[in-house]
């Protein structure tokens, strides 16, 4: 009897093992599939001030995101705050396929009026593939930042460390919401825009003020 019941019980770790591995492997090639496709799944954000910050994205700073698709395969674009901040743009200037990028250093430039700011990259690693679709239409990563706006995928051989560098959970929150208050201190106009729609962000912030005063403005929260 009790080798009957050692055996029962090797036999039911085995099976649970068995499904737990299946199991990962399915989300590992639901994962892959998407990265080929170039498709995200839709995300359900979270308000911070005006903003959706969804939970599952890990942030930099600069207001850039990072998401992580496979240990080493990381999706990157800019936050909801950038895209407010940015209100319109003629083009946005990607990297080229296997360039290397560093963690806090230029990813990519958004042009606007004439004006040209640099966004910088929230993690590390060499660029596998960028989201054509920004080329043809730079308003998709302002309508759209977390879903098909999307900016590129990088190859990062060293992702964890990159990530403990970055905000998520009550830290990604707490900085929207200082990024938030401090940009109605310098621009008093966002007051009534954030107040509009049950507290969302309006999407042109910077409509009302001069191009050359949107530039600084946009590399002191951009940290370009």
């Amino acid at each position: 009897m009790t080798v009957l019941l050692v055996l029962f019980t090797f036999a039911t770790f085995l099976l649970i093992d068995y499904f737990r591995t299946r199991h990962a492997v399915v989300q590992r090639a639901l994962q892959a599939s998407m990265a080929k496709q170039g498709t995200m799944p839709r995300l359900q954000p979270a308000l911070v001030g005006g903003f959706a910050v969804p939970e599952n994205l890990r942030y930099h700073p600069g207001h850039t995101w990072a998401l992580s698709e496979s240990p080493n395969l990381v999706r990157v674009g800019m936050d909801d705050f950038a895209s407010k901040l940015t209100g319109k743009v003629e083009s946005i200037t990607l990297p080229q396929r296997e360039q290397w990028i560093r963690q806090g250093q230029k990813m990519c430039t958004v042009h606007r009026d004439g004006c040209a700011v640099d966004m910088v990259s929230p993690i590390e690693g060499s660029v596998s593939n960028i989201n054509e679709a920004i080329l043809h239409d730079p308003k998709l990563a302002l309508r759209d930042p977390y879903g098909e706006g999307w900016l590129l995928t990088v190859q990062a051989p060293d992702a964890k460390t990159s990530f403990r560098n970055l905000l998520g959970g009550p830290l990604a929150r707490w900085w929207t919401e200082e990024a938030a208050s401090r940009l109605q201190r310098r621009m008093p106009m966002a007051l009534g825009a954030l107040a509009q729609d049950g507290g969302i962000a309006l999407d042109n912030l910077t409509a009302q003020i001069q191009d050359q005063d949107w530039l600084p403005l946009a590399k002191e929260f951009f940290l370009s």
